[in-house]
This record gives structure tokens, sequence and C-alpha cells, in this order.
């Protein structure tokens, strides 16, 4: 089973957030770190500056990268409006 962590900048998004989608992002990310390959649900980022893959949680994305531990490191979350635009 796998873990994940909070960038300190994506504690202050998630904070920001309302407590639905707040909660609804925690059980996904849950879920995910309970599969064998959550990387089987995650799409590569082309620009790797942002981070190296993502999760979809509705209109909500998940920007994170795999330590050599094998945790998830969650480096954004936000909307897909605005997630991409912070580079």
């Amino acid at each position: 089973m796998h873990q994940y962590f909070f960038s300190q900048l994506a504690l202050r998004q998630i904070k920001k957030l309302s407590p639905l989608v707040q909660k609804r992002i925690i059980k996904k990310l849950d879920w995910y770190c309970q599969q064998k390959d959550p990387l089987r649900f995650a799409s590569s980022l082309v620009d790797s500056r942002l981070g190296s893959f993502r999760f979809r949680v509705g209109d909500y994305r998940i920007v994170f990268d795999i330590e050599k531990s094998g945790n998830i490191m969650v480096l954004v979350v936000g909307h897909c409006r605005n997630i991409y635009k912070k580079i």
C-alpha cells in the first residue's frame, strides 16, 4: 500500500477548496493509494516543471511525483482550468 504526502503549496491549495471537494479529493487519493499500481490511473505530464503525473478527480487535478520509496508527493491541487497556468 502506498502513502501520499502534501507539499506546503498543495496543502494551502486544498485548504482553499470547499469542504465537499476536499473530502472528495482525499477519498480518491486514499483509493488510489490502496491500488497495487496507482500509476495505472494517472496520466504523465508532458511538461515536467509542474510535476510528473496527474490524477483526475472530477474537474480537479492532482499533480504529483513518485518518490523512490513509492510514496506519492502531491505537488499541486486545483481546478482544471487553472492548474496548468501555474507554470
